[in-house]
């Protein structure tokens, strides 16, 4: 009876076993999608409520109700906002992302740790990249002249790709149900959120040489097609170094020098720059016509932007003789080698460098993280990681970082103020190239946020605010979830300060209605540069993009893809430092993107 009696136990046990583990195959496969609709007694589209949550897609049906699609989003229930087993562990396991930043930016011991020992880092730098590449969809499935999916989202590259889809043209408000009829006033919103009464220096001691790198980077991919609309891009879908080389290759030809894989160049003063736009025949720089630029500043450069300010100029400047110094490496290395491998080996190695300086020394000082962010593309070999990449036109709107614009410049004794520095590259040539780099590196960029948007640049504002406002932008918290941010629940809770809440609510009303832009730049501090929101949401995009590159897959991170072992060599030691101390006449000393202590 006793043997019979453990038997009984055990079959017992096994249906109880079974059965639970029939319950988490349901819930976590059959109640994916939610097949029958929900019933609303409003009267309009319950879609522009966002009712589904996790990105549950929202379908509205033609009696005013809805369906939400929770397909592949590890929740289920009416609006997709109950976790499955698997979703359920998997985000008990995943640190709040609040949390996260705020462990990663605290000296702790274990980041030292981490550091020192090898597997460990690249262990770290594995869990970012994937965590953070995760958040972006690929492939693309959003585009601006629909609020749903369609192929022309992946298909047609002259969109810019979207990570949430426009807010339906048929809804209440802007953005959605909540928030005013209308827009607030632009010239409100900037008057009253954005405009600079006093500079205000950023709190990290970050300089002009930081200022101009993200310009110079980002302008590569950052390439609207206004002609076309703010929908539509020019660019590629990331790190092509077409800020240095153009966009077409037509451009591309006209500034190579066709000898030794070289980019051309004139001699000033026994020191290589940019020719001049009227020694390259035939090549067209594409200059709004009406612009005030003297013809001694324009030069043959991979983008027309770049004569227009000194800063941009200077970084072109360093690019083209760190080309033409690879070029002699290379041409040391393989004698052999003709024009044509030498130079677009020399790019690959360019590209190599631009993404390690972009990792290493910029989004280490913009993230100031403790652990050591480190370029290694091998750690997401053989991983979900997919090497493809699009631009995101959200991605183009965040990276709007006039705030850091000081309202001018101190190079030796000389002042210039911001419209000195305009349309012109003269203070390069007045006091030469390396003490225009230094006084970058000792000048202090802006503090990012509110009230610090110099008054030249606020054209550029506006009409950046008004395409996003043309794209139907959702708000700030839509965002925030998308990121799996906790949405903001108050005016004072986004920006920590009661004035500048006062003044928002009475712009939006309600803290859901909140710009996307408005949102990023009037939360208040925290322990980056930028804050928790931009940091959380241009992590993924940043990563994607950079990791994402062809050189980074399996297929080109080699040494034979960069000329051999000299080569691949370049870009594993690149530095922000060497780039520029390598490709400067004088002596160069402490080139960081932190204003050095004997400046302050």
């Amino acid at each position: 009876m006793y043997l019979r009696s453990m038997e009984l136990t055990k079959v017992r046990r096994t249906h109880v076993l079974v059965g639970a583990l029939a319950t988490l195959v349901w819930i976590n496969v059959a109640k994916d999608y939610r097949d029958y609709p929900v019933k609303t007694n409003v009267d309009h589209d319950p879609c522009c409520e966002f009712p589904c949550e996790n990105q549950g897609v929202c379908i509205s049906l033609k009696d005013k109700s809805y369906i939400c699609d929770c397909t592949n989003t590890e929740h289920y229930g009416t609006n997709c906002s109950t976790p499955t087993w698997i979703g359920w562990v998997r985000k008990g396991l995943q640190p709040d992302p609040a949390t996260l930043h705020a462990w990663l930016t605290q000296d702790l011991w274990v980041w030292r740790v981490v550091n020192a020992v090898p597997f460990l880092s690249d262990y770290a730098m594995k869990y970012i990249y994937l965590s953070r590449s995760d958040l972006i969809d690929s492939p693309v499935r959003f585009e601006s002249d629909h609020s749903y999916t369609t192929l022309d989202a992946y298909f047609n590259e002259t969109y810019y790709a979207r990570t949430l889809p426009p807010t339906p043209r048929h809804c209440p408000t802007p953005m959605g149900v909540v928030g005013p009829k209308e827009y607030p006033d632009v010239d409100e919103v900037i008057q009253k959120v954005f405009l600079r009464k006093t500079f205000i220096p950023g709190p990290f001691k970050t300089n002009l040489l930081f200022q101009y790198y993200a310009q110079h980077f980002t302008h590569q991919f950052f390439r609207t097609n206004y002609t076309k609309g703010p929908q539509f891009t020019k660019g590629n879908g990331g790190v092509d170094a077409s800020n240095i080389y153009g966009l077409t290759e037509s451009h591309r030809r006209h500034i190579r020098l066709f000898k030794d894989g070289k980019l051309k160049y004139r001699e000033v003063n026994g020191e290589h720059f940019p020719p001049l736009l009227k020694d390259v025949e035939g090549l067209d720089m594409e200059y709004p016509p009406g612009l005030p630029i003297p013809e001694e500043s324009k030069h043959a450069l991979g983008h027309p932007f770049y004569a227009l300010l000194p800063g941009l100029f200077a970084y072109s400047t360093i690019w083209l003789r760190e080309h033409n110094r690879v070029c002699d490496v290379l041409k040391e290395e393989h004698p052999h080698w003709d024009d044509e491998r030498l130079y677009h080996t020399a790019k690959l190695i360019i590209t190599g460098e631009i993404i390690k300086i972009t990792v290493e020394n910029y989004v280490q000082h913009l993230s100031q993280y403790k652990v050591n962010v480190k370029f290694r593309p091998h750690v997401v070999h053989n991983t979900r990681f997919q090497f493809h990449n699009r631009i995101n036109v959200e991605f183009d709107h965040l990276y709007h970082w006039h705030q850091l614009v000081p309202d001018g410049i101190t190079i030796n004794d000389t002042y210039y103020d911001l419209m000195d520095m305009a349309f012109s590259v003269k203070p390069i040539f007045t006091h030469g190239l390396d003490t225009f780099i230094q006084a970058l590196n000792s000048n202090r960029a802006g503090k990012m946020g509110p009230h610090n948007h110099g008054v030249v640049n606020v054209p550029v504002l506006k009409r950046m605010l008004l395409n996003s406002r043309a794209l139907r932008f959702q708000g700030i918290n839509s965002y925030r979830k998308r990121f799996k941010m906790s949405p903001f629940k108050s005016f004072e809770e986004l920006t920590g300060d009661q004035e500048l809440a006062d003044v928002l609510r009475g712009l939006y009303g309600h803290i859901d209605a909140v710009e996307f832009y408005v949102g990023l730049f009037t939360e208040h501090d925290g322990p980056s540069v930028m804050s928790l929101t931009v940091v959380n949401m241009g992590g993924p995009w940043s990563v994607k993009g950079l990791i994402a590159n062809p050189i980074c897959s399996p297929q080109y991170w080699k040494p034979s893809t960069f000329g051999g072992e000299k080569g691949f060599e370049i870009v594993n030691t690149a530095s922000l430092e060497k780039l520029f101390c390598r490709n400067m006449k004088s002596k160069c000393q402490n080139i960081d993107f932190v204003v050095p202590d004997s400046s302050l």
